[in-house]
């Protein structure tokens, strides 16, 4: 690997490490700042709505902002708004303010949503040029950010420290490291559309949304995605008011759940290597599964703790994989990777509102039992992700060509 490629991946590190921060230092100061607000499930879920839709605003727009100016602008502006939406969700609990609150979500779900696309696009680059797994360590660094700005939040809590300085210090360390890491990008990467001399511009890209393959990969990544934004988004309320505990421990569940999450991402690359994509995705899938079954079900909120780190496991994959899959999937990758995160994220923008609805009126253990049937597709739709990098008959490791077309075979 050459020091420019080696830098960029490190980089790539901080745009994955900087949104990690960032929302679960949000996650676990939730339930502070719905009591700041004085609001209930349902409006909770209402308040979350703000992430959801600049979510979906943000993929939407996304894939054709990186096609007509490359990754790194929509990477840039992308970390910019997360930086500006965690000042603003702390001046919304500084001022028991829920819309701005939501507004402060929207702007934080529009640069995760924005520079998804981008930094994905930009990791498979990395991943054409070295030949290696390289995305699941990415997002890995994702979930090793969610694990410190977790133990952040625990802290923060214990020692009942104002969320908006929380939010607002975290908020001065994002900016730093985005400052660091934007240098080391390349421009002109996934620029796909170019002024012609006339003015227009090249021709479409082509319909990658009739690709069935493509359709059922995206539908991994929908079940998936479900599965950990449910955990991101209401993990720390259901352990409180679906188990009894003190919202500290509901916050250190969470943590576990990252700790589980960023262990899954570090070691996946070793297991998608050696059994290939779609093995490793049904077994994710499956301990995701048991995870969701044990902490909807179970009475002890000792065993709901513990099954979280199965949860955990268990959605660690799903996306980067899929998002991987996508981008080997056929011409034009950035189209590729836009579509399946698209229908990722979905789950953010239905997933939420949907689960506090249902919440507030059967309880938030009930809600989760909706995650737990899309997890459970999932298991039978795992033959759609590939097994480009299981190792085929001879010993030599799979291409994208041969994905489909040749056996895992075991050493």
């Amino acid at each position: 690997m050459d020091l420019a490629t080696r830098r960029r991946r490190a980089s790539l590190f901080f745009f994955f490490l900087i949104p990690g921060l960032s929302i679960s230092s949000w996650v676990t100061r939730t339930p502070d700042i719905r009591d700041q607000l004085g609001a209930s499930t349902a409006q909770m879920g209402l308040v979350l709505f703000g992430l959801s839709v600049g979510s979906m605003l943000g993929i939407l727009s996304s894939g054709a902002l990186v096609a007509r100016f490359g990754t790194r602008p929509v990477m840039g502006v992308g970390t910019a708004l997360i930086v500006a939406g965690s000042v603003a969700i702390g001046c919304g609990a500084l001022f028991s303010s829920a819309p701005a609150v939501t507004a402060g979500l929207f702007l934080f779900g529009a640069g995760m949503g924005g520079g998804e696309v981008a930094v994905n696009i930009d990791g498979a680059e990395v991943e054409r040029i070295t030949d290696r797994t390289v995305l699941p360590t990415l997002h890995g660094f994702f979930s090793l950010g969610t694990v410190v700005g977790a133990a952040l939040g625990i802290l923060c809590t214990a020692v009942e420290f104002p969320v908006q300085w929380h939010l607002g210090g975290m908020a001065v360390v994002t900016a730093g490291m985005f400052a660091y890491a934007i240098r080391a990008i390349p421009a002109g990467v996934g620029r796909t559309r170019r002024n012609t001399a006339d003015g227009g511009t090249a021709p479409a890209r082509p319909a990658v949304w009739k690709d069935r393959r493509l359709l059922l990969i995206g539908g991994i990544i929908l079940a998936m995605a479900l599965a950990e934004g449910a955990a991101n988004d209401w993990l720390p309320l259901l352990m409180v008011d679906g188990h009894g505990v003190d919202p500290a421990l509901g916050s250190a569940v969470y943590a576990g759940f990252a700790a589980a999450m960023t262990l899954g991402r570090f070691c996946g690359g070793f297991f998608i290597d050696r059994f290939g994509r779609a093995p490793v995705v049904r077994a994710s899938a499956l301990s995701a599964a048991l995870g969701l079954a044990l902490v909807i079900f179970a009475d002890s909120p000792v065993l709901a703790g513990a099954a979280v780190l199965f949860w955990g496991l268990g959605a660690s994959l799903g996306f980067p994989v899929a998002l991987s899959a996508a981008g080997d999937s056929g011409p034009d990758a950035a189209a590729r990777v836009s579509l399946v995160a698209m229908i990722g994220y979905i789950a953010f923008l239905v997933g939420p509102p949907s689960l506090g609805f249902l919440g507030d009126h059967y309880g938030l253990r009930s809600a989760m039992i909706v995650v737990l049937a899309f997890v459970a597709v999932a298991v039978f739709l795992a033959p759609a992700i590939g097994t480009r990098r299981a190792t085929v008959a001879g010993g030599a490791p799979a291409t994208a060509n041969e994905q489909d077309e040749q056996p895992v075979t075991e050493k």
